[in-house]
């Protein structure tokens, strides 16, 4: 072997360890670097997964990020989600509006406590009674006579809707697959017109036309139905004869004490089902797949629970015949009112299914202006009063009553 290297073995040696660059053969493409995963990048099932973990407390700013993260949590998958983890937060949301302006308030069952805040200036909305409110998501409709706003619980924004193709007053509304149902309270053709309302097309149409034109009903879902329960007759011949005017009346006792059942799937009326013991259906919600109903009988409460677990059972009508399940009545414990109440129309009340728990809302009427005009001079509940029954324990409880200046409201639950 060499012990030197002379210029041609040099020259190899270099043209092996560096080759020529002209040469296009030998060039090298580098390969690119994966792109790094980000939540934006997952699909929208994974990235589900890891907003349904979010604190709530965090959800507001988390919806403001992007229209596609915005949608996500305003969707039922959501929201199911939600359930399954045990994070949300079921709340009573109060709405009133006076001279001063719209005011909202919302009561926290865990430590039953009131947070108001100011909404909107009074002339934004035209009332004419008090409105309806439904609740999808953290999103609540708050729904007119002849307007409809849209309120969001998580950016306190409002922004306006289409309203009723109907104008209504006292009439039932509900919620049914993330849609808004309302039916009654108006005149003539708008009394028996069941309209739809969606929200992601804003728009309203009519889907129905109810067997009983009702005004001053109320309205509830369960299981794919629609509940309209309550209220007075509208419409009816008239004259002079005396039996049909006793005939009228004792129909008008009927609707006060009934209800009519929608499903919104099938599009078909169920039949009609009575509160036992008549009386006035004064409110009435659902909770917990059951309908709870207050009924006044002038000079008492009656407290019921209509079990409306039509998709647990089978047969005719949603029940068989013997399976102890949908259509059953029974009666529980009436709410423990104070003694200084008078229950006459003066005096109203609101019902809110949250979870498994009714709340009940003294909406209108002071106690104390009662007080007075019966000649008694005791200091006696203001108006506000709220009580929570507890389905599970079958017991009532007082809450904080609601917040001085909320007066005349409307009530809903939300869930978020």
């Amino acid at each position: 072997m060499s012990e030197t290297c002379n210029s041609r073995h040099f020259s190899w040696l270099m043209k092996s360890c560096f080759p020529n660059p002209n040469d296009k053969s030998l060039t090298i493409t580098p390969h690119p670097h994966p792109p790094p995963t980000t939540l934006s990048s997952l699909p929208d099932d994974l990235l589900l997964e890891c907003l349904s973990r979010v604190p709530s407390s965090s959800l507001p700013s988390v919806s403001l990020v992007c229209r596609r993260w915005s949608r996500l949590l305003l969707s039922h998958s959501f929201l199911l989600l939600r359930r399954q983890l045990c994070l949300t937060h079921p709340s009573v949301f109060a709405f009133s509006a006076n001279d001063s302006g719209i005011f909202t308030a919302t009561l926290s069952l865990i430590d039953s406590s009131w947070e108001l805040s100011l909404c909107l200036p009074s002339n934004t909305l035209s009332l004419h009674s008090i409105p309806r409110l439904a609740a999808i998501g953290p999103r609540i409709y708050i729904i007119a006579r002849n307007s409809m706003l849209r309120f969001d619980s998580w950016t306190r924004s409002v922004v306006a809707r289409s309203p009723m193709i109907f104008p209504r007053r006292k009439f039932a509304s509900a919620v049914l697959f993330h849609k808004i149902y309302v039916a009654g309270g108006g005149r003539s053709e708008a009394a028996s017109a069941v309209e739809e309302y969606d929200p992601k097309i804003d728009t309203w149409r009519v889907v129905s036309n109810a067997p009983r034109r009702r005004y001053g009903c109320i309205g509830a879902a369960v299981d794919g139905i629609f509940y309209v329960i309550g209220g007075l007759k509208i419409g009816g011949e008239c004259g002079n004869d005396s039996s049909r005017a006793a005939a009228t009346g004792l129909e008008a006792n009927m609707y006060a004490s009934s209800m009519d059942l929608y499903d919104v799937e099938a599009r078909a009326w169920l039949r009609s089902r009575a509160v036992p013991g008549g009386g006035c259906v004064v409110a009435a919600c659902a909770a917990g797949g059951y309908l709870y109903i207050l009924a006044s009988h002038a000079v008492e409460l009656s407290f019921w629970r209509f079990d409306a677990r039509r998709k647990y059972c089978s047969g005719n009508d949603g029940g068989a015949a013997g399976s102890g399940g949908f259509g059953e009545w029974c009666r529980i414990r009436s709410p423990p009112m104070p003694t200084q109440i008078k229950l006459d129309s003066t005096v109203r009340f609101s019902f809110v299914g949250v979870g498994s728990k009714v709340v009940l809302v003294q909406v209108v009427g002071c106690i104390d202006d009662l007080l007075r005009r019966s000649g008694r001079s005791e200091r006696g509940m203001k108006e506000g009063l709220v009580l929570v029954y507890d389905s599970v324990g079958g017991e009532w409880r007082r809450a904080a009553d609601l917040p001085e200046v909320i007066r005349r409201a409307a009530c809903v639950s939300v869930e978020c």
